[in-house]
């Protein structure tokens, strides 16, 4: 496995560089302030997790420069894949003797994703505060677990050890409709 990527420096000095254009005049204001607009996103930032969480979990053969172009195109099917949602975004979780404090629910054998149900009151993922319901589970230490059965998501998370790393993306409404779904054939049942 490649040592670890980190381009948050590049990127810290590539903000310099642009404060340094800026300043010279060289180039219209506009044109420099759009750039460190982009760089300074919240949406950026997201990408460059993404990417970096890519990098160091997927195993590609080959030269650097196609383990980039491989972890770039990964990073962009991942951001496709939201389908106008919110963007993936990566959440590491300490693993303690009291779990990660939240809830999952959904999966393959019901017909939809893996969501974050509810975060315990006080528990880990509250105290942590990166998660929230509502977020849909993509990952697990750099397993997919899109279109996994339940149990199959909950024994990647009860096996974690360390740091678990998550790789979710917010989409409250899906869950919603999902909760509703589960609530008619409860209802139904119970006729």
């Amino acid at each position: 496995m490649a040592e670890p990527l980190t381009l948050q420096r590049d990127v810290e000095k590539a903000i310099e560089l642009l404060d340094r254009l800026q300043r010279s005049g060289k180039v219209p204001e506009s044109k420099v302030s759009a750039l460190l607009k982009v760089l300074q996103s919240d949406f950026f930032n997201s990408v460059r997790e993404v990417y970096e969480h890519v990098y160091e979990t997927v195993d590609i053969g080959g030269s650097p420069e196609i383990r980039a172009n491989a972890t770039a195109k990964a990073t962009v099917a991942a951001f496709a894949a939201s389908e106008g949602h919110a963007h993936p975004r990566v959440v590491e979780l300490p693993k303690t003797d009291e779990g990660l404090g939240f809830n999952v629910m959904g999966g393959r054998e019901q017909n939809s994703p893996i969501y974050i149900s509810r975060i315990i009151p006080g528990g880990v993922a509250d105290r942590h505060g990166g998660l929230k319901r509502g977020d849909q589970l993509l990952s697990v230490d750099g397993v997919n677990v899109e279109g996994e059965y339940h149990e199959r998501a909950v024994e990647l998370l009860k096996a974690a050890k360390g740091t678990v790393r998550l790789v979710v993306r917010y989409t409250p409404k899906v869950l919603e409709e999902m909760e509703a779904r589960f609530e008619k054939q409860r209802v139904a049942k119970k006729k």
